[in-house]
């Protein structure tokens, strides 16, 4: 551990620092006390790196991250705050080797601490997997070996040395070696590519050796592609337990809970377990550092503002006890698992949440089973579209306020009754949307703990209307539009437009790059400048009500008299279908366009090139408002409008409507999808449906 130089804070929150554990390109580490004196570390990004709000995003959403899993095999989480334009994480301290120090240290672990080892580890990532996430980075270097056993740290993509987590350009996504092939290869990751990198540390442990090598990366990404590993070191008894964790394809390797029941050795109950981590020169280490860890930081135990008691200690002092001439605390030891939140009780945050199996095919008129659901639990009556993002979907509840469930399971994870339905909701990023209280107050929230990041108290927000990461549109009500700015965290701009957020037919609206496109209640597109809120381009009567557009690059798509693609800047148009009646609103998706009209669904390419996919008529022969959902090979769309009827699930290869749900249900409907999972929401109900 190193001295703190003249340029590093000496507090951040509770927590005094006392020396460096790690540095490189986007922060520093802190071995810190808290207020009791008890160590913690502390990871801070650069000053120069800190309004960089793409880091800072990727920096807070790692520590979400790490919330969501509820294991003994990870560090806990102590507290976090943005000081200063600085973000800081505080986690308890870990002390002990990396596996990857203590087997260049002491040489290969013996085969019952292997076995241990396995076990452990495995009942980490099986606790990781059921929270919705996968590592990406199981290697030696990231499992600290402490008096109580061993310890994952660092969840990330990547991360540079030091133990930092941000990639920067020209990093490799992948530790080489230690990723699995589908990693190297970019392709789709599940929790198998944290098996595949089990294995690999398993070997080392193990032998000293590593499962993969080459003179150079490129070499060693080639390897774990098209060769076998080399597992020549391995115990043989190990050996058939440890193989099937680098079989090429994912599906084939052994699940973590496998791995633990397969590798615990016959009578090892917890206590025994405990043992081997409580002997020999490992645990000597581990003491050590944490002896030393605990005379430094029980040395700086300092009163918080307005406390009595102890003074702080001076600048020298901390000088002096960060260069102590026999600290144990070299080569990244004291590295702990960076995490982040309010030092509050929240629930748990978390990453992604792994796509649902996709269905074999689909017959006609054959709904399948629904995921989950359907479950009483939402508000009745016209809906906003439910916002779906990271583990959660976000949506009006029924007994007032807005609610969250897992998607994986349809599980409460949060309820928040002091925000307004009415207002709606709407993405800002992919882990934060906006919403509203009933005083106007604009909130932006982290979708996966509904916990508030920032807020604007003057806003006068109505009715949410679109959102991107550099701005939140809305209407006031006094019929007001308004953009708030993400980045100044203020109002921008204020202009009148003259529609009604409280009515029976309510303005919809989306935003690209420079512009936000209005569809008004009286048919009008409207197209503004989000700069500054005048008008760029408007085209009268462009449709009968309010009809959501959507957004492509610098393409608008809309429909209504005409099924339109237009020129975003300037409103040129691009090409045009005239139909046999108005055009419902077009749904985008990286392989072309769908759009419902005169009781007939269309697949087009988005250069207008038209490509007749359904010819099935509809129970209606006006277009829904609700804009169709693809998911999967599937294409969800609401039929009709005025005698809506259900939801029908059309395919996209077999070209053809294979069934519809709850058929008699004339809504309303709201649907949202992600992550192969449909949620519909009708008359309070909400279910999740698979997709194929």
């Amino acid at each position: 551990m190193n001295p703190l130089g003249f340029g590093d804070p000496l507090r951040l929150g509770p927590y005094r620092l006392v020396g460096v554990l790690g540095e490189g390109g986007m922060g520093k580490v802190y071995l810190a006390a808290g207020r009791d004196g008890r160590p913690a570390a502390v990871k801070v990004l650069r000053p120069e790196l800190a309004h960089d709000q793409d880091l800072a995003r990727r920096f807070v959403r790692e520590a979400h991250t790490a919330r969501a899993v509820e294991s003994p095999g990870v560090a806990r989480v102590l507290g976090a705050e943005v000081e200063g334009g600085r973000p800081w994480i505080a986690t308890e301290f870990l002390s002990g080797p990396t596996l990857e120090e203590a087997v260049a240290r002491h040489g290969p672990l013996d085969e019952p601490a292997v076995r241990l080892l396995a076990a452990a580890l495995a009942g980490t990532l099986r606790d990781v997997h059921a929270a919705g996430l996968v590592h990406r980075d199981v290697k030696p270097a990231n499992i600290v070996l402490t008096a109580d056993g061993p310890r994952l740290i660092d969840f990330g993509i990547a991360r540079p040395e030091h133990g930092l987590t941000l990639t920067t350009t020209g990093q490799i996504p992948v530790t080489p070696g230690y990723g699995a092939p589908e990693q190297v290869l970019g392709r789709r990751v599940t929790g198998a590519a944290d098996v595949f990198s089990l294995g690999a540390v398993l070997v080392l442990a193990a032998s000293g050796r590593r499962a993969y090598d080459g003179p150079h990366v490129a070499a060693v990404q080639y390897a774990v592609v098209h060769e076998q590993p080399d597992l020549g070191g391995l115990p043989p008894a190990l050996h058939p337990l440890v193989a099937p964790c680098f079989r090429p394809d994912p599906a084939q390797r052994p699940t973590p809970g496998q791995i633990a029941g397969a590798f615990a050795p016959e009578g090892t109950g917890g206590r025994k377990a405990r043992e081997v981590w409580r002997r020999g020169p490992l645990h000597e280490e581990a003491k050590a550092r944490e002896a030393e860890v605990r005379r430094l930081t029980a040395a700086t135990v300092v009163p918080g503002p307005g406390d009595a008691g102890v003074p702080a200690p001076s600048r020298r002092r901390f000088l002096a006890l960060g260069a102590g001439g026999g600290l144990l605390l070299a080569g990244g030891g004291g590295t702990a698992w960076w995490l982040t939140g309010r030092d509050r009780a929240e629930p748990p945050a978390a990453g992604d949440a792994p796509d649902a199996a996709l269905l074999e095919g689909g017959r006609g008129g054959v709904r399948p089973k629904p995921l989950w659901g359907p479950l009483e639990v939402a508000a009745s009556g016209p809906l906003p579209t439910p916002v779906v993002l990271r583990d959660v979907v976000v949506f009006a509840a029924r007994d007032g306020g807005l609610t969250a469930l897992r998607v994986v399971d349809g599980s409460a994870k949060w309820t928040r009754p002091e925000l307004s339905p009415r207002a709606g909701q709407v993405a800002v990023n992919e882990d934060e949307f906006a919403c509203a209280d009933a005083s106007g107050r604009l909130s932006v929230r982290n979708a996966s703990t509904g916990a508030e990041s920032w807020s604007v108290a003057d806003a006068g927000v109505a009715l949410l209307l679109a959102a991107t990461p550099e701005g939140v549109y809305f209407l006031t009500s006094e019929r007001r539009l308004r953009a708030v700015d993400t980045a100044g965290r203020r109002i921008r701009w204020t202009v009148e437009s003259g529609e009604d957020p409280v009515g029976t037919a309510t303005p919809l609206a989306a935003a690209g790059p420079g512009r936000l496109a209005v569809s008004g209640t009286g048919g009008d597109l409207t197209v503004l400048d989000t700069a500054d809120g005048r008008v760029a381009w408007r085209v009268r009567g462009k449709s009968s009500g309010p009809l959501g557009p959507a957004i492509e690059g610098d393409t608008l798509y809309a429909g209504g008299e005409a099924l339109t693609a237009f020129a975003l800047a300037d409103g040129e148009r691009r090409w045009e279908e005239k139909g046999y009646g108005d055009w419902g609103p077009p749904a985008l998706d990286p392989e072309g366009l769908t759009v419902t009209g005169g009781g007939l669904a269309y697949r087009y390419r988005k250069d207008g090139s038209r490509t007749e996919l359904w010819i099935v008529s509809l129970t209606s022969p006006y277009p829904s408002r609700q804009r169709p959902v693809v998911q999967g090979d599937w294409i969800w769309v609401v039929e009709g409008n005025h005698t809506e009827a259900g939801v029908s699930a059309l395919s996209r290869s077999a070209k053809d409507r294979l069934w519809s749900y709850e058929r008699e249900n004339p809504g309303p409907w709201a649907v949202a999808a992600a992550g192969n999972r449909v949620f519909l929401l009708s008359r309070g109900r909400i279910v999740a449906m698979p997709t194929a």
